[in-house]
């Protein structure tokens, strides 16, 4: 273990957790996963520290082409305290031009987010660079340790855990014998699900060494990750590594492992002696592929008339939403719609929006459901909206209002959704009796709970969703207050084209909508992310975006939020409400990420995957924010709004920069 200051080995004695997707990157795609750059050992700019830093940096860049992917340097002076000791690792199976990509872009990111410490690491999917102001060579550091986990979890986890512990076992053995520190295996878990496993070491480590590192790194899945489809541990000295898909290069590695108990493929058939005729070969094979065609159309032919007889059955069971197979088992009948609702009575009605009326509904079997009927004007074609429905019904999340099904008989389209009691969070948010009901605790947990639901949608669902309308009305609480985003996919179900009542020109609420989709229609996931910042803002000020328009023409929320973070006095935006029981810490916190989402510039805008992680971070420093774009309401414009571009303000202040994927937390191991 390195030796450090009292207050770096505390730093450095634990290990930082981080949740969040795992992706594949393409190979030109230099992924930053994250980094650690603790500020109790820092440097003065234009030292000669630092001189010797640029120089090892640039040491370390040029060698990046080297057949090995590993290569460590020591830049120093006379003075042994500017000494700077670095090293860089690819991953085993990254071609040579790709690490180079990958270790110029970390030597120059390094010193962007940590532009005066002097002990950094920073992690990318295909290499990783360390820098030190203490020889680490040869030095096996099992911390700080990154944890990083797919959401989804794994059908059969015993078996998958039991293949992967194979697979592992088979991956730490190798790879601390190999020249290379490196190794891969292949395990099957059933006929469509395989783990591909990769572990490796920094290359000056000797094979005890590398083998103890990445024994306690696979150590950590049972804990951090048990059952879940991919996860990885990223250790300064070794890293593991399992995906149930290929995510390394396989002819550029070891030879895939056969799964435990997998037979060797049978010897291929010997020839047919000459002259004999093949026909008897080939009538073999085509009457019994010709057999098993015709009873799979048999079979199918069987199974579709089944599920049209069972289909009212199927729609007053809401519950089977699980084993979506097709349009039938999602479709209800209109009859039974009619029913459940009262005939779309109006002691029944929940509520409207611009895509349709809501209304209570109770099923034959006592389920409560919620049912929106859509207006009549959707641009979608009847085949189009079935496939939407079974795409939007696969997507469950403990954040999304969960879809059941769907009507589609004549030119009604109605959707079928679960029943959240508490109705939206306007409904509390917004009305002084109510709003006492949320206290910071809870709106910290809706918030939190909004970002897990919004990233979801853009990064871990079966399609990427961007909601569009994403607003306090859209946000449901279930009983235990637990925010739920409903009309999540309607920007797709409806019609990507098809407008809004309450907005006469695009899909969305004037108010949460970011500058370039309000003024020119172009939107993404960042787009969202906009609305997400100026809804973080409304839940902790208690105040609509709308009310500082009646208050004052020339503000909005985001302006007024940002006057007081540059003024230094943000906890004025809090809620008087909560005035007496928050914490001072979170709350500045959710103010600064909020300022952040609601960036001018959509670069700038971090992606909901790290607004999770810093939600649930407090080791690090934020970016700081920059003025955000406002919207301002002229009392002659009525209620179109306009952007105004300022010019910005600097700020004298200085604070590290912070990696947008992968903010870290620190917690005891």
């Amino acid at each position: 273990m390195l030796p450090m200051n009292n207050l770096m080995l505390v730093s450095i004695l634990s290990s930082i957790c981080v949740v969040t997707l795992l992706r594949f990157p393409s190979p030109a795609e230099a992924a930053d996963l994250s980094h650690f750059c603790p500020n109790t050992t820092t440097f003065t700019p234009n030292s000669t520290f630092q001189s010797n830093l640029n120089r090892l940096l640039s040491t370390l860049s040029s060698n990046a082409t080297r057949p090995s992917g590993f290569y460590n340097a020591t830049a120093s002076s006379s003075s042994p305290n500017d000494t700077v000791y670095g090293l860089f690792l690819c991953r085993g199976d990254v071609a040579a031009d790709a690490c180079k990509t990958c270790v110029s872009t970390a030597t120059s990111e390094a010193v962007q987010r940590c532009p005066t410490e002097k002990q950094v690491i920073i992690w990318y999917d295909d290499c990783m660079l360390r820098y030190s102001n203490e020889s680490f060579f040869s030095t096996a550091a099992e911390s700080p340790g990154i944890f990083m986990w797919n959401t989804q979890n794994a059908t059969e986890p015993t078996r998958f855990n039991q293949v992967l512990a194979t697979g592992m076992n088979d991956v730490v053995t190798e790879a601390a014998n190999d020249a290379d520190k490196f190794a891969t295996s292949q395990g099957n878990v059933s006929g469509l699900v395989s783990i591909y496993s990769l572990g490796q070491c920094t290359q000056d480590l000797s094979s005890a060494d590398c083998n103890r590192c990445l024994t306690g790194a696979k150590a950590q899945f049972p804990n951090c990750c048990n059952g879940k489809l991919g996860a990885r541990v990223l250790y300064p000295s070794c890293t593991v590594r399992y995906e149930v898909y290929p995510f390394y290069l396989q002819n550029s590695t070891s030879a895939p492992q056969p799964s435990p108990g997998a037979l060797p493929p049978p010897p291929p058939p010997p020839p047919p002696p000459k002259g004999k005729s093949k026909i008897p070969t080939i009538v073999a094979i085509v009457v019994p592929i010709a057999v098993s065609v015709l009873l799979f159309v048999v079979g199918c032919c069987f199974v579709t008339r089944r599920a049209r007889k069972k289909r009212s059955a199927a729609a007053e069971a809401p519950s089977g939403v699980n084993d979506i197979s097709s349009v039938e088992s999602l479709q209800f009948d209109f009859s039974t719609i009619v029913a459940a609702t009262n005939n779309f009575s109006d002691d029944n009605k929940l509520g409207e929006g611009g895509f349709g009326q809501v209304y209570k509904g109770i099923l034959s079997n006592g389920q409560q459901v919620a049912v929106k009927r859509l207006s009549r004007n959707s641009g979608q074609g009847a085949e189009e909206f079935k496939n939407e429905m079974v795409l939007v019904a696969k997507l469950q999340h403990r954040n999304l209002v969960r879809l059941y099904g769907f009507c589609l008989e004549g030119e009604e389209k109605i959707l079928v959704y679960e029943y959240v009691s508490n109705k939206s969070l306007d409904y509390f948010l917004f009305d002084p009796e109510k709003q006492g009901q949320l206290d910071w605790s809870r709106r910290y947990k809706i918030i939190a709970g909004i970002a897990r639901g919004i990233m979801y949608l853009h990064e871990d669902s079966r399609l990427r969703i961007i909601h569009r309308d994403l607003k306090a009305g859209n946000i449901l609480l279930d009983g235990e207050m637990h925010p739920k985003i409903s009309d999540f996919g309607m920007a797709r179900i409806f019609g990507v084209d098809q407008t809004q009542a309450n907005t006469s020109r695009i899909v969305g609420t004037y108010g949460y909508m970011s500058p370039e989709y309000a003024m020119h229609g172009q939107f993404s996931v960042k787009s969202d992310v906009y609305s997400f910042g100026v809804l973080l803002l409304e839940i902790i000020s208690g105040k609509k975006n709308s009310y500082f328009f009646q208050t004052d023409a020339a503000e909005d929320l985001m302006s007024h939020a940002w006057k007081l973070w540059r003024d230094g006095t943000p906890l004025e935006l809090l809620d008087p409400s909560m005035r007496d029981s928050y914490s001072r810490s979170e709350v500045i916190r959710c103010i600064h990420i909020g300022l952040l989402c609601v960036q001018e510039d959509p670069v700038d805008r971090p992606p909901m995957q790290s607004v999770v992680l810093m939600l649930n971070s407090y080791s690090v420093t934020l970016p700081l924010p920059e003025q955000p774009a406002f919207f301002l309401r002229s009392r002659t414009e009525g209620n179109m709004p306009k952007i105004t571009l300022e010019s910005d303000l600097s700020i004298s202040k200085s604070t590290p920069s912070v990696d947008e994927a992968s903010i870290t937390a620190v917690y005891p191991r």
